[in-house]
């Protein structure tokens, strides 16, 4: 008797044991790769499988291939969210686990300046885990949903490349700091907020309040912006972007004083199938001193890219918005106007250009010929203007002349000139984050006839274009590590060019060695977290001044891009 009651024990023991490693068997899983846009794998992001409350049933880090794995899941209904630093959190929501599933999600994390777009299905990267799938059913919204491995067993595929994502809003407000610069000097206030809607839209909005040193006592300059995308046919994306910028620093030829300018963007772009891309968009601006200047400016970009190959052509008329990437920035420039004959004129041009390129392993090698058609040009200087120099451009009948009164840079309308020119680009990863480019371009650039009698108001007519060249070498990325952000670059060309050859080029608004630093501080917890740093540098070496004479004798400088320097601090909430 004693004995049966021991193999009893001993057999409940063992069902109680089996029972148990079943239960543990038929755990959910969640497995998957995190990238940025650019398709690199994000090695230490946080990844958090979160019920409906927001309690975290598992969590775990990235590893070098940007890879995760999370196990032992109880059944049920989850979001997935992954954030990183410098990113903005991507999750995958209403993620429905049964007993035993397998999920797998991968996640897109985008920057604060590259809001979400729709981004059609891409090809499975090398540092993806090994996938063996052999075929995947497709939803009606061309989604993912189930794929079919070697040992039959079917899992739930899901990406957030291809699925729209519900992030939660994110605000970043900035203080930065100015030392020169047009239009951008003194210490300024900026707040952007962007915010994903229910349909999968994204909204952007920035507002920036900038505040001058002594000895300047006129009002701040202010600038409102907003921007809005949303997924459409044909695997395409639009987005609309409006701008109010006021700034009462500017002063000018025609009793100038202070400058207003309100911006509408807008700008398509569609897949026709595999083959091909098509952008198109166009700019329309409304400048307002003493008169008003009401512009267009189109542009059009298509891209054929059969296998390795890539074929191109494309149309712009404005340097600082040339294609659908050109909108990834929500600050614009300022633009620029000048009161002359009695009307308010700004710089145009047409740029054509036709391009070819080639995949090598990871890089690019692209050559493209290009013709440019400038009615007028803006050329840039600086120094310790006076109100006399100004004065001396609304006596005469010739050019014009705008200025910010805090830094003393200036922007003087001159003859355009017609030119043609070709632009070769090689590209290379030299890490998984980084990015290296060089670059060698021919063309025409503006240059002054004789330099040793050259006057400010002879700016505007005695300037000619000469054939010239320029070299540039970049890096653009990030340090995997320590999460820093880089664009750095030094762009050669002879001094006395004092215009870029190819401006409309991808390098055409670098001069010399500028770069551009974003790097989140962290220290244990001293700081808050969300905390950056960033710098952004134009011309640090000041190279490529060339002097000019006013009519009291002493001496400015006209230059490709004159020296600028912004520094500041953001917080990411």
């Amino acid at each position: 008797m004693q004995r049966t009651q021991v193999k009893i024990a001993l057999l409940t023991l063992m069902l109680a044991m089996a029972s148990v490693s079943e239960a543990v068997a038929q755990g959910a899983m969640v497995s998957g790769v995190v990238r940025d846009a650019q398709g690199v794998a994000q090695m230490g992001a946080l990844v958090q499988v979160l019920r409906a409350d927001s309690s975290i049933m598992g969590a775990a880090f990235t590893d070098l291939h940007g890879r995760y794995i999370i196990a032992n899941l109880v059944p049920g209904h989850y979001d997935v969210k992954a954030s990183a630093a410098l990113f903005m959190p991507a999750s995958r929501n209403n993620l429905h686990l049964r007993s035993g599933a397998e999920a797998v999600v991968n996640l897109t994390l985008n920057t604060l300046f590259e809001p979400s777009a729709w981004l059609p299905a891409e090809r499975r990267k090398a540092d993806e885990p090994d996938d063996d799938w052999k075929w995947t059913l497709r939803s009606a919204a061309n989604r993912p949903i189930l794929r079919l491995n070697d040992d039959g067993k079917m899992v739930v595929v899901s990406s957030s490349l291809t699925e729209p994502q519900k992030r939660t809003p994110v605000a970043r407000a900035s203080l930065v700091a100015g030392d020169g610069g047009f239009g951008a000097n003194g210490l300024h206030n900026v707040l952007l907020m962007e915010r994903t809607l229910d349909d999968g839209a994204n909204v952007v909005m920035r507002a920036d309040y900038g505040t001058m040193g002594r000895p300047y006592t006129g009002g701040p300059s202010t600038s409102f912006a907003g921007g809005y995308e949303r997924a459409m046919g044909f695997a395409g994306a639009s987005r609309m972007m409006a701008s109010y910028q006021s700034h009462p620093e500017m002063v000018g030829s025609g009793n100038v004083d202070g400058m207003r300018a309100l911006q509408m963007v807008s700008a398509e772009r569609m897949k026709m199938g595999d083959m091909a891309d098509v952008e198109a968009g166009s700019t329309l601006y409304v400048v307002q001193t003493n008169g008003y200047a009401t512009a267009v400016r189109p542009f059009l970009k298509i891209t054929a890219h059969p296998g390795s190959w890539t074929a191109g052509y494309r149309v712009a008329t404005s340097q600082d918005v040339q294609s659908y990437s050109s909108l990834d920035a929500v600050e614009q420039p300022v633009p620029v106007a000048v009161m002359s004959r009695g009307r308010l004129q700004t710089a145009q041009g047409t740029h054509q250009e036709f391009s070819a390129g080639h995949k090598v392993g990871k890089g690019l090698v692209q050559v493209a010929y290009y013709l440019d058609s400038q009615k007028n040009v803006m050329i840039a200087g600086g120094g310790a203007l006076t109100a006399a120099d100004i004065q001396g451009f609304s006596q005469t009948n010739q050019g014009g002349i705008v200025a910010d009164a805090t830094t003393g840079e200036f922007r003087v309308l001159s003859a355009g000139y017609k030119t043609r020119g070709i632009d070769m680009t090689f590209s290379e990863p030299i890490t998984p984050a980084m990015w290296l480019a060089l670059a060698y371009s021919t063309g025409a650039g503006m240059e002054a006839r004789d330099e040793s009698s050259l006057t400010l108001p002879a700016v505007a007519t005695d300037m000619t274009p000469r054939m010239s060249q320029a070299l540039t070498l970049a890096v653009k990325g990030r340090i995997i590590h320590s999460g820093t952000q880089v664009r750095a670059s030094y762009r050669w060309q002879p001094a006395q060019i004092v215009t870029a050859v190819n401006p409309y080029g991808a390098f055409g608004d670098q001069a010399y060695f500028s770069c551009y630093l974003r790097q989140a501080i962290r220290l244990g917890n001293l700081l808050p977290a969300g905390m950056e740093a960033t710098v952004d540098i134009t011309n640090l070496l000041a190279q490529g001044y060339r002097p000019v004479m006013t009519s009291d004798g002493h001496m400015l400088f006209l230059a490709q891009a004159p020296r600028t320097v912004q520094g500041g601090l953001a917080f990411n909430f």
